[in-house]
Order: structure tokens, then sequence, then C-alpha cells
């Protein structure tokens, strides 16, 4: 990977990639611990640009140290040993933190011409502070990338999707920081989704199915030890704010985690890879059919984009893929 770090750039015109790779993840920097101001930008202004949060996770470098760091625990005021502390943990982070954002009124239409957009709907707004650098890093993955990811070849989508970025890109260099970094990557893996379908009954009813098979799937993941990280019902959010989202019978994403599988890349030296992170699963079903469509980016995509060095790491993604395959399969779901 070849980054480019321009410093002191007070315009996003002046942002150019100077290498013949493809324009990967985008990070504003700021002096400092800025995040106070993230905090306020994405509770107080982002709305204003008509963005919204639908889930906030932030500084879960606590939550690693508290799981992993510490040798004993208090619980109801009772101190105890912590079972799954870890003598071999080492903290590198003063803040990481992944806010889930998405522009609705934007993305709605595109939604329906181009339904596996729901892999970055939301996308992840990334904040990280390492202990070894007084800076604050706040960025997110291309957009460009993320079509690419999600195979939308339309480019009328394209161009109003990526357009979205525009105003968020400006807020955020206005209140983190004119340092801009941005990563190149040579080319995405031959197939950077995982695709399921799953068939089922209407006769029952769509509601009750999606109920049903809700609770399993979120049974089924957290039984496997990951985190129901995010929960956005898109077709229930469109319909509230007046549009009218007429292809889907449901439409939802969950976002995924693997609490320490995250651990292991965040906090070991590759924060910047959290802007992946937690993973995006659509799942929809198109008015009168009776199967339900699901996707999600494999995680393979991150070793593609962020030229991931390590060997445990790179082993840990393609060791979820085959697992979260494996977990889908067994929820009845066909590989497509």
């Amino acid at each position: 990977m070849l980054d480019k770090l321009l410093v002191g750039i007070c315009t996003l015109s002046l942002v150019t990639s100077l290498t013949f790779g493809a324009q990967g993840v985008k990070f504003y920097i700021g002096n400092g611990d800025k995040e106070e101001a993230f905090m306020d930008m994405v509770n107080n202004k982002i709305s204003t640009i008509g963005f919204v949060m639908t889930d906030s996770h932030g500084r879960i470098n606590d939550a690693y140290k508290a799981k992993w760091g510490n040798e004993y625990k208090t619980v109801k005021g009772v101190k105890t040993k912590n079972d799954e502390y870890d003598s071999s943990f080492k903290e590198t982070l003063d803040n990481i933190g992944f806010f889930s954002i998405a522009n609705n009124k934007i993305v709605e239409p595109l939604l329906e011409k181009e339904p596996t957009l729901g892999v970055f709907t939301p996308f992840n707004f990334l904040i990280y502070k390492t202990k070894g650098e007084d800076k604050t890093y706040v960025g997110h993955v291309m957009p460009e990338v993320m079509l690419d990811i999600a195979g939308v070849k339309d480019q009328n989508v394209r161009s109003k999707f990526i357009g979205s970025f525009t105003k968020l890109d400006a807020m955020t260099q206005k209140n983190i920081g004119s340092n801009i970094k941005i990563s190149d990557y040579k080319a995405l893996p031959d197939k950077p989704m995982m695709r399921f379908e799953i068939p089922f009954d209407r006769a029952g009813g769509v509601e009750e199915f999606t109920s049903d098979f809700q609770a399993k799937f979120e049974k089924k993941f957290e039984e496997n030890k990951y985190i129901i990280a995010g929960f956005k019902n898109i077709k229930d959010e469109m319909e509230a704010e007046g549009m009218k989202f007429d292809r889907f019978d449901a439409y939802w994403v969950y976002s995924l985690c693997h609490f320490r599988f995250s651990e292991g890349i965040f906090n070991q030296g590759r924060p910047d890879a959290g802007v992946f992170a937690p993973c995006s699963m659509y799942m929809y079903i198109d008015k009168n059919t009776n199967k339900l469509m699901v996707g999600m980016p494999r995680l393979s995509t991150w070793d593609a984009v962020m030229d991931l060095k390590d060997k445990k790491m790179v082993d840990s993604l393609y060791a979820l893929d085959k697992e979260i395959t494996k977990i889908m399969i067994e929820l009845g779901a066909k590989e497509i």
C-alpha cells in the first residue's frame, strides 16, 4: 500500500492521487485529541447535512482493556478475578470508536435500483488515536470502493452516492483537521461479496417469517461469539420519513462484530482497518417473492484494500469468511 500524507490542504479539491492505484480509504488528521470535536460533530452536526447515526460504539479500546487487560473486575461492588485476563494484552490505543451513519434521503432511491448497496448502508465513520502519536484520525472507506465491493454498475447511482460524501468530508475537514491521508490499493478480490438466498413460505406471512428468522439469526451468531453491533430497519425508517420504498416487502441491515477478532487487528497495530468494521449484512425480500436475499462484504476485502502484512491478522480474516458462510448455511441459506 502506498500512503500519501497531504499536509495543510485547505480544500478537498486539492486532494489528488499521485499513484497508479485506486484510492481506498481517507482519513482527516487533527493535532492532539479531537474526541470532543468528533462527538459534537456526530451528535449535533451531521444531521444538518442529511446524515443519521444508526449506532454508536465509542471508546471500544476501554472495552478491550476491561475484558483482557485487567486482572480483576468489579461486579456489583465485589472485586473478583477476571477469568478472561490476558497477560500478553498491550494497550495501544487512546481511543477507537465506530459510528454507523447513512444519508437516508439520498440512499433510499439508490437502494431500490441497487439493493446490494445495503452493505454500506450504514457505513462506518471511524475515529482513532494511538498512544504513540498525538494525532486523531477520522475517516471512512472511499465511496467508490464501497460501490465496487457492492458490485454497483449503474453510473447514475454511483454519481449520486459519491456526491453524498462531499458535505461530510468538508465538515470533517473543518472540525477535525486539514491534513489528509489517503491509502491506495491495487485490486479487490475476484468475489468481494458473500451472497445468500433463503427460501420461505409466504403463506405463513412475511412478518412472521422475518421475526422468526431474525431471532434465529441473532441467537446463532451470538452463540458463535459475535456481537450484534447494530440493526437498521431500512424499510421502516424510509417509510417513516415519507419515502415509499415500494420495491421491497422487507429490508434491514445487521452490523456484526467479533470482539476478539477486532482486538487482534485494531489494538495490535492496524486501527485504520476499523473503517470496515462492523460488517454490514443486508437482508431484503422483493415484493411478492419467496426468497430472503442476503449479502455482506467478504473480510478478505480488508486485506485487499488495507494491505495487512501480519499473517495472523490475514488468516483471521479468511477464517471468519469461512465461519460466517458456515453459520448462514446452518440457518438454511444457499450461497449464490
